[in-house]
């Protein structure tokens, strides 16, 4: 396989690349961009090397994001992330990539991102960086893959918040609220950047083939908010919600000690493949 890293941005010539990993095939390949983690604030694209590396395996080019994040704040991100899709649409082949096969996936506050990005590819706010020579190519993808990612940042806001106030708060909640202040402006920012309450607001949105998968137990990501109006957990909420608008998602729960093995990223691929390649997997 091939790895190469590519810069695509600038901002204030701070350079912003890519990790194109391309396995050693003919082409030209679906790809799938991958979003890290961080709670918005911190994280890397290398921690994605691992899970792209099986993408190649499977015979799928990958592109792991450097985007803004921390103090850069809400949309700067989606707006890093929307132009990138398009810029890989444009690049497709120089890159030997197929650009009518695009998916996306993210990891925590990355699969937030990811299917944000994916409900709204064409949110004027994040469209706003133009794509000079091709400015018609646009940031739909053909599915997302969301790995306990955080769906409603303001349930998960206001329950850290909370927890913090009790005699022995957890010591998972650690300075998730300081990285939730860094990034988010304000909760009405966490509140409209929120792909489930876009849902249930009746917005508008793109539902593309979706797959969840979620470790148990995971009280960071996988919580009842005690404000919804559904006796269900932040992700069958979602999802119900998601099928109500047209999409199809499927949730996958695993052992919260193996979500990061061959368990989770098998099935992962499988669903890549079926909604990627021109042939589907059982």
């Amino acid at each position: 396989m091939e790895t190469e890293e590519i810069r695509y941005l600038y901002h204030d010539e701070k350079p912003f690349s890519l990790q194109l990993i391309h396995p050693d095939i003919k082409g030209p390949l679906p790809l799938v961009i991958d979003l890290h983690g961080g709670c918005w604030s911190k994280g890397s694209k290398a921690e994605c090397l691992s899970r792209d590396l099986v993408l190649a395996e499977a015979g799928i080019a990958s592109a792991a994001l450097d985007f803004r994040q921390g103090a850069s704040g809400y949309p700067n991100s989606l707006i890093d992330i929307n132009y990138a899709i398009r810029w890989l649409k444009a690049n497709a082949d120089e890159l030997n990539i197929l650009p009518e096969k695009i998916g996306i996936i993210g990891q925590s506050s990355g699969g937030h991102l990811a299917m944000l990005s994916a409900m709204r590819p064409h949110d004027q706010r994040y469209a706003s960086l133009r794509l000079e020579h091709n400015p018609y190519i646009d940031a739909t993808v053909n599915c997302v893959g969301m790995l306990w990612p955080v769906i409603n940042p303001l349930s998960r806001y206001k329950r850290i918040c909370f927890l913090r106030t009790q005699i022995n708060t957890p010591a998972w909640v650690g300075d998730l609220p300081e990285r939730h202040n860094l990034y988010w402006a304000s909760e009405l920012e966490m509140a409209e950047g929120n792909p489930l309450l876009a849902i249930e607001s009746g917005e508008r949105v793109y539902t593309p083939p979706t797959i969840w998968i979620q470790g148990k137990p995971d009280p960071v990501h996988d919580y009842h908010d005690p404000e919804s109006p559904y006796e269900l957990n932040e992700p069958e909420r979602f999802a119900l919600n998601y099928r109500e608008a047209g999409g199809s998602i499927k949730i996958l729960n695993i052992n919260q000690k193996e979500r990061t093995t061959r368990k989770s990223l098998d099935p992962l691929v499988k669903f890549l493949q079926n909604n990627l390649a021109d042939k589907k997997y059982e």
